[in-house]
């Protein structure tokens, strides 16, 4: 609910410039999801959120218990790992793209007009 005000640096409105500059870090554009330490975590909570990977994940579950074990342990666990794995370089490399647009953007010259 914080609204961003924007003053032109002509040296009138300094006092309210300062005050509101306090509360906003910089000007620059973020797009990307992830870090790099909250990359494995936030991405592993979003894979499980979708119905097949917990399907498979509960499969690979029910196959530790040796009354229920239908295939061998490490089959089971394989498609999960070979889906989570193609997943997770799409995202990394579609979030890196972003990262890479964000950067050119960032760094662009702009004008800034004032009266």
């Amino acid at each position: 609910n914080k609204w961003r005000t924007v003053f032109p640096n002509n040296g009138r409105q300094w006092k309210d410039w300062k005050q509101g500059s306090m509360f906003y870090s910089g000007n620059r554009i973020q797009t990307t999801k992830y870090t790099w330490f909250t990359f494995l975590p936030q991405n592993l909570f979003e894979q499980f959120h979708r119905m097949g990977n917990l399907y498979f994940f509960f499969l690979a579950v029910l196959n530790w218990f040796p009354q229920l074990e239908v295939f061998h342990r490490g089959i089971t666990v394989l498609p999960l790992i070979v889906v989570l794995l193609v997943s997770m370089i799409k995202d990394i490399t579609e979030d890196y793209r972003k990262y890479q647009l964000d950067k050119t953007i960032n760094f662009s010259k702009t004008r800034v007009y004032d009266k």
